[in-house]
């Protein structure tokens, strides 16, 4: 756009049509919100465009629909980072794809009225309320489907799971949860139309899920109806009566290029802090660097803390108070999406991963880490 509108300039164009030059820094909340929600690659110039368009949302200077979005998801405005965009913001536009209409999201990033912008967001916050229920209880599904298929050593390389029931618009998210926790391809089907079913797959690094596809279709021409996607993820559509072909051909594909050494999954971490590190003026300098993202990850550490105390939130995740081993301050600790079993009763000493964090709750702030794995530490006497 800054290249069209240089060349109009040189053209003579506005001049000639009596228009004032597009000021394209007012588009920059959108770009923000495109380039990190799609999940672009940050690279030197997508972080300038990204920061600054993040400025200017907290500045309060962007369109209204973003900033009904931050008001229905429950963001402070004024202190919005990237990682909001990616996991508050883009969740609700998507929602309305997978669960009604995409053009619900598009409608309200386009209202020019902060009363139609408001209403709009709503029906996205709608709309991704019904996709997390939805996928609340598919994900219970697929883990007792898992559970009858044997132990982790038993369950085939590249999973293929079928519910004719399952919503078409969330089995995406259900692979991209289920590949997280097995760490292997995961291809999810749900009914399609005729006899036919539609899956959504998603891989791991070592796996190109489109090339599997690709040398699949070229082996078995009668198992895949079409297919498209890249190396992370694919969509594909068979016939049904070949589900359980297709299973085992997927499984025996994916096993040429995956191993069982490569199965358990992996946290880079940049090491542990110094009881000392545990401050807010680092945690204020950490963001200070954003926006953090695609190819440009934030900072990671791990460590093992003395668990004081915790309590369950939505009957998943973990609100913990805990110690740094050699030190004595009390850090205040969030877990999402950890709490499947109950283990934490009779232990003393986790080990964690996590990020330094800020908490922002009714103008105080406050140091938090956001933990990004939580394993139990058994102590023997």
């Amino acid at each position: 756009m800054m290249a069209l509108r240089a060349r109009l300039r040189d053209c003579g164009w506005f001049a000639s049509q009596g228009i004032t030059e597009p000021n394209l820094a007012n588009l920059l909340d959108l770009v923000a919100l495109g380039t990190v929600a799609d999940v672009v690659s940050l690279d030197y110039n997508n972080r300038i465009l990204v920061e600054q368009g993040l400025r200017r949302i907290r500045a309060n200077r962007c369109c209204p629909g973003i900033r009904a979005l931050i008001q229905v998801a429950g963001l402070t405005q004024s202190y919005l980072v990237a990682s909001d965009l990616a996991f508050y913001l883009g969740p609700r536009l998507n929602a309305a794809g997978r669960m009604d209409d995409m053009s619900h999201g598009i409608t309200c990033l386009l209202s020019e009225e902060e009363d139609t912008a408001e209403l709009h967001a709503q029906l996205l916050q709608n709309f991704n309320q019904e996709r997390r229920c939805e996928e609340a209880k598919m994900h219970q599904e697929a883990l007792e489907m898992i559970a009858t298929l044997g132990d982790l050593e038993q369950l085939p390389m590249g999973l293929c799971l079928l519910d004719e029931k399952w919503h078409q618009g969330v089995v995406g998210i259900l692979a991209a949860r289920i590949k997280d926790r097995l760490h292997r391809p995961v291809i999810i089907f749900t009914h399609d139309k005729d006899e036919q079913i539609r899956g959504s797959g998603r891989s791991v690094s070592a796996v190109h899920i489109r090339d599997i596809l690709a040398s699949m279709a070229a082996q078995y021409p009668q198992l895949i109806t079409r297919f498209g996607g890249h190396a992370m993820a694919a969509g594909i559509t068979i016939p049904h009566c070949q589900f359980t072909n297709f299973q085992s051909a997927f499984d025996q594909a994916v096993r040429q290029y995956l191993s069982v050494e490569q199965l358990p999954g992996v946290i880079l971490s940049d090491g542990a802090l110094s009881p000392e590190d545990f401050n807010l003026e680092l945690a204020e300098q950490l963001r200070t660097l954003t926006p953090w993202g695609h190819h440009f990850p934030e900072p990671i550490f791990d460590g093992e803390f003395e668990l004081l105390t915790y309590r369950v939130l939505k009957d998943k995740h973990l609100k913990m108070q805990v110690r740094p081993l050699a030190g004595k301050q009390t850090i205040e600790v969030i877990a999402f999406n950890v709490l499947e079993k109950q283990w934490l009763t009779p232990v003393k000493r986790i080990h964690l991963a996590y990020k330094l964090d800020i908490n922002y709750f009714r103008g105080f702030k406050n140091l938090q880490l956001r933990a990004e794995y939580v394993a139990e530490i058994r102590i023997t006497s």
